[in-house]
């Protein structure tokens, strides 16, 4: 039997996270005395694309131990490919990983070390461990063999040293052509993992860097340079996903033969997944570059900053990603579970107001009073949000769905002469429907002054309550309901853009209550619909965060 998981209390999730085998190392470590310099962790990324919610699973991991410890955590930006980077991406990184509450000690790039990292595969090539091989990229994935055959010995790597060592100065230097010379390590070409087959350290790449411009024209490859960048940071634990499992062997072959004077241990855990979503960068690029979302912080997007747009709040994503916990095992985690933990958040935060999606027009035919002031809290269980006031009109917006001409039984809204309350308001009587061929466009209603909500004095009993909005006073704005960004819980990369949602969003043209738009906040339930959140782009564009309950 499956347990919703509205009931399965937080604690639970976090003493899971308490007893994950990362944690559980780390403490061994701490009670064996290996770490002198205490927990000290990174969040490597690559400057080409924006994060997205897996990435966030990694910055709460690894800001989450070192903090737990009394550590520290370097921001690194693995920028080693200058043709895919851009300082665009460096300012999101930084403004994403700030947003999601935490604080790196130090702020590094890859790019920081490039001396460093160039005299090291200096001094393998001195070593006979590294060779200048000259075949092309293609060539050089022909000869590296199959998982049952072993790859070929290139042709070139029983260069001399010093024909070696020439040719590396005069790759830095600029003399050769993208792709016609790479460093490769010489390790063992039948070794039963691909990833050492004589791997590619360095390559050519004759573009500006947006960090050293054209200083460089030879880049070092990320499986030589993280592991390096570890130890010159002197890294306790380098916590990388599941896919670099494979590179652990390349990574510690790296650290020993280059003769680095630490070695951090790589530990690696499951990545994110999530239904609904790809989380490859190259696919959401295509989705970007290729117009069918509008931007990397689009809401439909599991970017951090496309969520943050939607109205995800900080917490809900910490808390989501404590909630998953970190193992070894490849899982797709529901969408519901991200949900549930942003609604948490809000039922706890939001201000609590009404807005019309779908607007019917109401016409009070005996109100004579003009414009009332009526009042309303912020939140009925958070007194300290304050009230606001309601303006209250003789022409009112309800939403289309609160009536219904030929009502269904236990109707608890409003039918032809039948009573309703007005929230925080009146109760008010439906007398007359007008029509407009098969379209209800008004009502005409009594409304009972004795009614007043806190006030009633009337005896009367409504079928139930509706939210509604002055129609004078309501402010106009678009509304933006979104539902998955693919049809299919599991997109692949193959077929992706097939799997895109053609009915991802709607746009609807409703109004809210003045002090919605007039209040700084950015957050808000509207009543009865589900939380929404001010866009950042237009203050007067409101993009639906959440429904107000589980079902999509």
């Amino acid at each position: 039997m499956r347990i919703p998981l509205e009931i399965v209390p937080s604690c639970q999730f976090m003493d899971q996270e308490s007893r994950d085998f990362i944690r559980s190392r780390i403490d061994e470590d701490i009670k064996s005395g290996d770490l002198p310099a205490g927990v000290v962790t990174r969040f490597p990324p690559e400057p080409n694309g924006y994060l997205h919610i897996g990435h966030a699973k990694s910055i709460c991991l690894n800001f989450g131990v070192a903090a737990e410890n009394g550590g520290k955590t370097y921001l690194r930006f693995d920028d080693t490919n200058p043709a895919k980077e851009d300082e665009l991406f460096v300012q999101s990184i930084q403004r994403d990983v700030h947003w999601l509450g935490f604080e790196w000690a130090h702020l590094t790039h890859a790019s920081d070390y490039f001396n460093e990292l160039y005299q090291f595969a200096t001094n393998l090539i001195k070593d006979g461990k590294a060779y200048v091989c000259s075949l092309s990229g293609e060539e050089i994935r022909e000869q590296r063999g199959t998982l049952t055959e072993p790859g070929q010995n290139s042709p070139y790597r029983d260069r001399t040293v010093a024909e070696n060592l020439d040719l590396f100065m005069r790759m830095r230097a600029g003399e050769f052509a993208d792709g016609e010379h790479v460093v490769r390590a010489k390790i063992d070409m039948s070794s039963a993992n691909i990833n050492m087959r004589d791997p590619v350290l360095y390559r050519i790449r004759h573009v500006s860097h947006q960090r050293t411009g054209d200083e460089w024209c030879v880049y070092p490859m990320y499986d030589f340079t993280h592991c390096i960048c570890d130890a010159l940071e002197g890294i306790s634990h380098s916590l990388c996903t599941l896919e670099f499992e494979d590179h652990r062997p390349l990574y510690d072959w790296v650290i020993e033969n280059a003769n680095v004077n630490y070695h951090p241990p790589q530990i690696e855990f499951s990545r994110l997944g999530l239904e609904y979503t790809v989380m490859s960068k190259r696919l959401l690029a295509r989705l970007v570059e290729e117009g069918f979302v509008s931007g990397w912080d689009d809401p439909r997007m599991p970017t951090i900053a496309g969520l943050r747009r939607r109205g995800v709040t900080p917490a809900a994503i910490r808390d989501f990603c404590a909630r998953i916990g970190v193992t070894k095992q490849e899982n797709r985690v529901e969408m519901n579970l991200l949900d549930f933990c942003v609604r948490n958040d809000l039922e706890k935060s939001a201000r609590r107001g009404m807005g019309v999606l779908e607007p019917l027009k109401v016409t009070l035919t005996n109100w004579t009073d003009g414009v009332l002031d009526l009042e309303g809290p912020w939140h009925a269980q958070n007194e300290e949000l304050g009230r606001r006031t309601l303006p209250f009109s003789g022409t009112l917006y309800i939403e289309k769905s609160d009536f219904a001409l030929d009502p269904p039984k236990k109707w608890k809204r409003l039918a032809p002469n039948e009573m309703v309350r007005l929230r925080y308001g009146f109760i008010i009587r439906c007398d007359e429907v007008v029509v407009d061929g098969d379209e209800v466009v008004e009502l005409k209603c009594s409304y009972f002054p004795e009614s007043r909500s806190g006030e009633d004095t009337s005896g009367l009993k409504p079928n139930g309550v509706v939210h509604w909005v002055s129609a004078e006073q309501a402010v106009a704005v678009k509304i933006h309901e979104y539902e998955r960004l693919f049809r299919v819980p599991d997109p692949t990369a193959d077929s992706f853009l097939d799997d895109l949602n053609p009915a991802s969003v709607t746009i609807k043209d409703g109004f809210v209550e003045p002090a919605i738009v007039a209040h700084e906040d950015t957050h808000y339930q509207f009543e009865r619909q589900g939380y929404f959140c001010k866009d950042s782009e237009n203050p007067n564009c409101f993009n639906k965060t959440v429904s107000l309950r589980e079902g999509f």
